[in-house]
């Protein structure tokens, strides 16, 4: 595959040279933009959003209360992807060095999201979730997604998506491919992380669609650049055999998704416990519990981790203050944590546990003071 790509929206090139200045960065965000893929800066040289604004990372909030995002300003990720050209202009402007993500939910887009890692196939089971293999099948080789998504495809009687020449396909640094389609109908398809066994297409096989975003062509991190395969510069439409399978291994959302959870009767009981500055400490874990809470309104891409660990840094502040008591804090977080992200309850746990004990060790004392 060569190394340079030319790209329709200028006569630059891309190539896995970091590209200087702002007119590259600038052109790739703004033709995104005019496909109707909102877009929004990522750090540079990673693939991960640019940073929050310093007071929305010391003082946590949803994203739909942001003052930031209206203000024209890009904390909270993917919740702040634009079309404004304008806004395209002052971002990337002002920092050329920064990557781009794209929305995919409001760019109408499902992601194929291909991984190649270097790790032991799991169990049988894990493999095609949904779909038994009989042990009498040869899985000799198998090793990474593309091996998964072929071998799906063969079961469906179809080509692999990764051989797929009609729709937009982008290799990444690590070797892995993604693999472009747009939306056939105004269904919200839904992002899938990893293989679990809860919303998973297969082993190493990631969804990106309502609730992430994906990383856009042309951008180029510390590990290389992301890069077109073949011709084509636009998604084809989703493959309806595709979107059974996406159907089948749960990618649409349940008929009614629920609005942010008030603080847990236990936060309550908890406050009621600490004693005094029970409503400033009830209304403190309002506030700190809201946006591990909000993280269940989407699949993933929230920043849950950071959420929770923030939240468990900051409940650990009022337990070193003696205003509310460690067991009852540790309930109080599981449980918020819990109904957002069931089924990694281990992952949960270390995250409370670490966030806690750095908490511990900086009281929050009245009016959010720390000593």
């Amino acid at each position: 595959m060569s190394a340079e790509l030319r790209f329709p929206f200028s006569d630059s090139r891309v190539s896995d040279q970091r590209p200087t200045g702002v007119e590259q960065s600038l052109a790739v965000a703004r033709w995104c933009a005019r496909q109707g893929w909102p877009v929004h800066p990522l750090a540079a040289g990673l693939k991960t959003p640019a940073a929050n604004c310093r007071d929305c990372r010391t003082n946590p909030h949803p994203p739909t209360e942001c003052p930031c995002i209206p203000a024209g300003r890009w904390c909270h990720g993917f919740h702040a992807a634009t079309l404004d050209q304008d806004r395209i202009g002052n971002w990337w402007g002002s920092h050329p060095e920064y990557g781009i993500g794209v929305s995919c939910g409001p760019a109408g887009l499902v992601v194929i999201d291909i991984d190649a890692h270097n790790a032991e196939p799991p169990t049988r089971d894990r493999i095609l979730p949904g779909i038994p293999i009989a042990d009498h099948v040869d899985l000799t080789g198998l090793a990474n997604g593309y091996h998964t998504l072929a071998l799906l495809a063969a079961l469906r009687g179809r080509p692999s998506p990764a051989e797929d020449e009609t729709t937009l396909r982008v290799r990444t640094p690590s070797g892995g491919l993604h693999v472009w389609y747009r939306t056939r109908d105004s269904r919200r398809w839904q992002s899938s992380v990893g293989s679990g066994r809860g919303r998973a297409l297969a082993w190493q096989v990631d969804i990106r669609a309502h609730g992430s975003y994906i990383v856009s062509p042309g951008t180029t991190t510390k590990h290389g650049t992301y890069i077109p395969v073949g011709q084509p510069r636009q998604p084809a439409a989703l493959p309806v055999w595709l979107a059974q399978e996406l159907e089948r291994t749960g990618h649409l959302p349940a008929p009614h998704i629920p609005a942010p959870r008030p603080v847990p009767p236990r936060a309550r009981q908890a406050v009621h416990a600490a004693g005094g500055g029970r409503d400033r400490v009830q209304s403190l874990l309002a506030a700190v519990l809201a946006p591990v809470e909000a993280c269940g309104q989407v699949a993933e891409g929230a920043g849950f981790s950071d959420a929770l660990n923030r939240a468990a840094f900051t409940v650990g502040g009022l337990v070193a203050a003696g205003r509310l008591p460690r067991e009852e804090a540790e309930q109080v977080l599981t449980d918020a944590a819990v109904t957002a992200r069931p089924g990694q309850t281990r992952r949960i746990e270390q995250i409370i546990r670490s966030g806690l004990t750095a908490g511990l060790e900086k009281p929050l004392h009245g009016g959010g003071r720390r000593s």
